[in-house]
């Protein structure tokens, strides 16, 4: 019994900490938002769930539940994960593991608390949007018969088993050093598209097990699936397809809509689904034997310090004229401090960036600029955290003019090393067509502007470094956000934009950010 309360207690001191903080009140309206346009009327243009011929279940408690199952499957899974990781980074960081050491709670029970209050998060956050899914329903006035439990069950077995594994996650990255911090969120996002990537080729196979067996992915897409064929079959009578889309557009023809007012859940599925569960479980338990090995071990940013990259003995020369004058030499010591402590694989892949930049294709040099975009993410994501994450703020803004100072200094210093990884993009742009490499450095301004401008109003590196990746990913899948060669005015005058409105947030919450810093310190 007092190792239930130890738990429950956590539990509880963990939630009531995550729902003290603005993010969670942010991701919380966000996703309630996304919830009403999930579940749009008749006349809208678009459908979040849209099966095989262009049709969708008219809006009962049924259908509700499985677009919101389907659409956390999407923005949940990926957004819960920035939102829950760092709690145990904090109590690593914060020397509160040195406490709990001393206390009866065992090391299983801890990381299954911190497991069980991601999961707890994440439950308020779909209760929430459960409650607005229930508001359109009536308001939709499709199907106005109110059934919690087929409202909840396509929640409870596609959604959560996926969360499992999503908290889960979490831990692993919060303990181990190198994923704590930029490469962590990155490898994520990439972890969850090739999970989508895989859910969604199941479709496309044509063995039996997939299409009438038990197998799923984590996110539940496979179940959704093949129940969404076998019902359709039975319906129309007529062979239909495996598979749907997500957050499609009408066809011209107009959506059909279909009466689903009854989700039936095979046991074999059923199964499956707890499996996940399980799964998610037995991963945080994995974790119990190297927790104080690891949590012993200092942070991602505290390791680069004391094991630095290459040591550059050649910068100094190079910058010495701009070290000469008094806010030349505050730039010259932030860039290269940021270029000397960039690991050796970093140095890797700037070679292979600007590789493809130089002797690539039109098409390989596009992937040569945005990835020399995402290089120096870390920078881009942090710089204007760097005092608050250090606690030198009451050092460093001492003097007068220091604010803007560092301000201006942290901004050059994102620029030029964006200018460092595209250079010879910028110089082989420059030489065919001005007009594209004018375009190329007003995306170097608009990114490193837009990095202060988010650090500066959430106080936290995470969501740049989600919005920049995802962005980046969408470019690599056709989106014209970095069209840089094919349609430059257009990406010029839209990346002046987001560099003004950056400028215009920054100017607002850079001196809040300041005086927080401040009194913190």
């Amino acid at each position: 019994m007092p190792a239930l309360q130890r738990f429950l207690a956590m539990l509880l001191a963990d939630l009531r900490v995550r729902t003290r903080t603005a993010r969670f009140w942010c991701v919380l309206a966000v996703m309630m938002v996304a919830a009403w346009w999930c579940l749009p009327g008749a006349d809208a243009p678009y459908a979040v769930v849209m099966l095989w011929g262009g049709a969708r279940g008219s809006f009962s408690s049924a259908w509700v539940g499985m677009v919101l199952a389907m659409a956390f499957t999407l923005l949940l899974n990926l957004g819960g994960f920035y939102l829950a990781r760092g709690t145990l980074v904090r109590d690593i960081e914060t020397r509160v593991w040195e406490l709990l050491v001393a206390t009866p709670m065992t090391r299983r029970a801890y990381l299954l608390a911190k497991w069980a209050s991601h999961m707890l998060v994440f439950a308020v956050i779909i209760v929430a949007c459960l409650g607005v899914g229930l508001v359109a329903q009536w308001v939709r006035a499709e199907d106005r018969g109110i059934d919690l439990m087929e409202l909840v069950k396509p929640v409870l077995l596609l959604t959560l088993p996926g969360l499992a594994m999503t908290a889960a996650a979490a831990i692993w990255f919060d303990l181990l050093p190198p994923l704590r911090r930029t490469a962590g969120n990155v490898l994520f996002f990439v972890l969850w598209t090739t999970a989508l990537a895989v859910g969604v080729a199941g479709f496309e196979a044509k063995s039996p097990v997939v299409r009438e067996g038990w197998i799923s992915d984590a996110g539940g897409l496979l179940v959704a699936g093949r129940d969404f064929h076998r019902v359709r079959e039975a319906q129309t009578g007529k062979p239909q397809g495996y598979g749907f889309s997500l957050f499609s557009p009408a066809p011209k023809a107009g959506i059909v809509r279909f009466e689903w007012r009854h989700w039936t859940v095979r046991p074999m599925d059923l199964l499956g689904r707890v499996l996940w569960l399980l799964a998610g479980m037995g991963m945080v338990l994995l974790a119990v034997p190297l927790l104080d090995r690891f949590a012993a071990r200092t942070s991602g940013r505290e390791a680069q310090v004391r094991a630095p990259g290459l040591a550059l003995r050649w910068l100094g020369t190079v910058l010495q004229p701009l070290a000469r004058m008094a806010f030349g030499a505050l730039v010259a010591t932030e860039l290269t401090a940021c270029l000397r402590e960039r690991p050796r694989w970093w140095w890797l892949a700037w070679v292979v960036v600007l590789g493809l930049q130089l002797f690539g294709q039109p098409e390989g040099m596009r992937m040569g600029l945005l990835l020399g975009w995402l290089l120096p993410l870390d920078v881009l994501a942090r710089g204007a955290l760097r005092e608050r994450d250090q606690r030198t703020g009451m050092i460093v803004f001492s003097s007068a003019g220091a604010v803007w100072r560092v301000l201006a200094s942290r901004w050059l210093v994102a620029v030029s090393l964006l200018l460092v990884c595209t250079f010879a993009g910028l110089t082989r742009l420059a030489l065919q067509a001005p007009l594209q490499a004018l375009a190329a450095l007003a995306v170097t301004a608009a990114l490193a502007s837009a990095g202060l401008a988010f650090a500066a109003v959430c106080r936290n590196a995470r969501p740049f470094e989600l919005v920049l990746v995802a962005a980046i990913y969408a470019a690599t899948q056709g989106a014209t956000l970095f069209n840089v060669q094919s349609a430059p005015l257009p990406t010029l005058r839209l990346h002046l934009m987001v560099a003004a409105i950056s400028w215009v947030a920054i100017a607002v919450a850079w001196p809040r950010l300041i005086n927080a810093v401040r009194d913190a310190a």
